[in-house]
């Protein structure tokens, strides 16, 4: 009984062997380009990310107080979210006005 599993094991090592290293080498090459595409992807989104939030403009508008319990007097819900981006009552700050944030 061990010497037929051995015999068909050694023989299926024997068939498979020529075909395992080109498949080894092709299976190692296609997850360091899945990495490498995740990454690249990651990244893409983050600068994507980055520029819509820097197009928020609550941290110039004249109604942002800089203050954690009441941020906009205006809207304090929508306040540095996504939706303040296109807020219709921002108001440029005036220099004097601006708050300082160490």
């Amino acid at each position: 009984m061990f010497q037929l599993l051995y015999f068909l094991t050694h023989w299926l090592v024997q068939v498979i062997q020529p075909i395992l290293v080109p498949l080894c080498f092709v299976f190692a090459w296609s997850l360091i380009l899945m990495a490498v595409w995740s990454v690249w992807t990651a990244l893409q989104d983050g600068v994507a990310n980055a520029k819509r939030m820097h197009q928020i403009p609550c941290a110039n508008c004249q109604f942002f107080t800089g203050d954690y319990h009441l941020k906009c007097t205006v809207h304090p819900t929508m306040a540095l979210t996504e939706e303040a981006i296109d807020c219709m009552d921002h108001q440029p700050a005036a220099e004097a006005n601006l708050v300082f944030r160490p």
